[in-house]
């Protein structure tokens, strides 16, 4: 059992970073890939980023390339998202999640394990 805890939310000004971070529970982390995915009000969960087991492959949505990047500590249990640049339409609750495999993915459906999700706002 893999549990997951989101940290590092809040409310920011247009422009400014902020960096999420993902705890991790239990000693098979470090065998998943892992992503972040958003839900804003009224809308569908989306993939934002996600990271290979080892951190050496990772995958961005087209709206955040560029602005964010997704990276791990397995000595940790963490997986981080360091979101720079961050606009108005960033702003939704964020969820960190875990998949039982070692390749980067995006597929909703593929990730077992999710975290409660942290809030981020951005106000412009």
């Amino acid at each position: 059992q893999v549990q997951l805890v989101e940290s590092g939310g809040g409310l920011v000004q247009a422009g400014d970073p902020l960096r999420l971070s993902c705890a991790a529970s239990g000693r098979t982390f470090r065998r998943f890939a892992m992503g972040w995915f958003r839900q804003a009000p009224g809308k569908e969960r989306e993939f934002v980023a996600a990271i290979s087991w080892n951190g050496g492959s990772t995958d961005y949505a087209d709206s955040v390339k560029g602005r964010f990047t997704i990276y791990r500590d397995n000595a940790k249990n963490t997986v981080y998202l360091q979101m720079n640049g961050l606009k108005p339409e960033d702003t939704a609750v964020y969820y960190c999640a875990g998949a039982p495999q070692s390749d980067v993915i995006r597929t909703t459906s593929n990730f077992r394990y999710w975290g409660q999700g942290t809030q981020v706002t951005v106000s412009s």
